[in-house]
């Protein structure tokens, strides 16, 4: 009857005798360690033990068999079992003690748990890879949001241990999504209509700082509770790099609009250069070809008064277009850097004197310039081409652009540390629309088109006063004139004329 019931038991059956000697073995346990029916009789226990716990095992064994109480052996321990070919298998073992015919045996039913280990190990593995991921991982029920499990990344990540984590809800962490949104995020899953859903948003940790997040979300079950796995990445450096390259974006796209203004501007500039070139250039060329072909006609003696007059027709013109040339010169010069400036210490008065004296030539019909008073005493330090180049421009323009009989005023005086160059006129004025552009090149205010100019005077005053340190500003009224004012530091000729004294 014990053979029938033992050979039915899908458990392997020892039965051990208190000399620790097997005297049956069932199919399943002569299987299990890899023996024919009948090799186990007569064995002594400890050949089915690894060398290494063989004398721990008497001891134990003896010790249970005084006591006589069915147990499970080894709980908590890892119990290994010897092959007949010396190779080793984890196994569980229950004993129970029993007495017959006045001897005492022990029934010890042992299982082969090998595939059971190989799952513990691949779940023990899993868990391993889950816990120890650099992505946050989060398993939450799919009804009330409540974490199930939040693997160890997650948990540094946001700054809460697990058991806060199992008191909190999705809703808690994400700063940017209500119930409802979530619901609607998840309900694809729950339909069965998505197996994944991906999104990003805001998660906040625990000492209220947030991070951006890519959220991998899809469905999966405990048991047979459904829950959510979200596998979650922090995206801050991925965001920080896309916001620095829109910010690079930003930049270059700037920079290129600012290029093709400048592009348009200069494309503009040439156009205005090449009509100003075409006008400025033509009408005296005209002049001089019309007095020189003149000029051939008078060839009597009594005809000299009228050659005198086209002989001075051509020397105005050809020194307009050379002045001219000058201006155009100074441009590429200021425009490349090759100005070289000559700064010495001269006195006031004797430039003003001459450039004064070469404007007289220019005066229209009742027009004087008035002479400004007491400065004989100033000394400037400054380059005196430049002063006599700028001063020459101002009053040359308030002599073109006053009517005849009007006075044209040059007064000087000191301000602070500053001494002031002051032309004024009372003439045509500047129109307020035009003034904040009178100094930029190739411009010419709207009530003088119809003059001679070529607009760039003021601006080659304005460049060598910038970059001489010196200023240039004017105020004016339109058809009440105007006043330019050039501003040289004091200090410059003062300190030269303590160092000479």
């Amino acid at each position: 009857m014990f053979r029938i019931l033992t050979e039915v038991i899908s458990e392997g059956i020892l039965i051990v005798n208190d000399q620790q000697v097997i005297v049956a073995s069932n199919v399943v346990a002569n299987r299990m360690f890899g023996y024919q029916k009948g090799e186990l009789s007569g064995m002594p226990l400890e050949a089915l033990l690894p060398q290494s716990v063989r004398e721990q095992h008497k001891m134990d064994a003896g010790a249970f068999l005084q006591k006589g109480r069915q147990r499970s052996m080894g709980q908590g321990l890892d119990l290994v079992g010897l092959l007949k070919d010396g190779s080793e298998f984890p196994i569980e073992i229950g004993l129970n003690p029993f007495t017959l015919l006045q001897k005492n045996y022990v029934m010890a039913i042992i299982v082969d748990i090998s595939e059971r280990k190989r799952t513990e190990q691949t779940i023990d593995h899993w868990f391993q890879i889950f816990n120890e991921s650099l992505n946050e991982i989060y398993v939450f029920d799919v009804e009330t949001f409540v974490f199930i499990n939040v693997n160890r990344g997650a948990q540094l990540n946001l700054g809460y241990t697990m058991e806060e984590l199992n008191q909190m809800s999705v809703l808690d962490i994400k700063t940017d999504l209500s119930e409802k949104s979530l619901k609607r995020l998840i309900a694809p899953l729950v339909n069965k209509k998505r197996e994944k859903v991906d999104f990003e948003t805001i998660h906040r940790r625990k000492d209220g700082s947030v991070y951006p997040v890519e959220v991998h979300l899809q469905l999966s079950s405990i048991g047979k509770k459904e829950v959510c796995l979200a596998i979650v990445l922090d995206i801050t450096e991925r965001k920080n790099y896309t916001q620095h390259l829109e910010n690079k974006v930003e930049e270059r796209t700037l920079q290129l609009r600012e290029a093709l203004k400048a592009e348009k501007q200069l494309n503009e500039l040439k156009t205005k250069f090449l009509s100003l070139v075409s006008h400025e250039f033509k009408t005296p060329l005209t002049s001089i070809l019309t007095s020189a072909s003149l000029l051939s006609k008078y060839t009597e003696t009594e005809q000299q008064e009228k050659r005198d007059k086209h002989i001075n027709t051509i020397r105005e013109k050809v020194k307009y277009l050379d002045n001219i040339l000058t201006d155009f010169l100074s441009i590429e010069r200021l425009d490349t850097g090759k100005v070289k400036y000559n700064i010495t210490f001269f006195p006031l008065s004797k430039l003003i004197n001459e450039v004064v004296y070469n404007s007289n030539t220019l005066l229209k019909e009742g027009q004087r310039i008035q002479y400004p008073k007491d400065i004989d005493g100033i000394n400037v330090f400054f380059d005196e081409k430049i002063l006599a180049l700028a001063l020459s421009n101002l009053l040359h323009n308030a002599i073109k652009y006053s009517h005849e009989g009007t006075q044209i005023e040059l007064r000087v005086k000191e301000q602070g540390e500053n001494l002031l160059i002051e032309v004024m006129d009372g003439g045509l004025g500047i129109p307020d629309e035009d003034q904040p552009f009178i100094f930029e090149r190739y411009f010419r205010a709207s009530n003088v088109l119809t003059s001679q100019g070529t607009g760039i005077g003021l601006n080659i005053v304005k460049q060598h006063m910038f970059n001489l340190g010196a200023e240039i500003d004017f105020t004016s009224n339109l058809g009440k004139g105007s006043t330019f004012t050039l501003t040289i530091p004091l200090k410059n000729y003062k300190d030269e004329e303590d160092s000479v004294g």
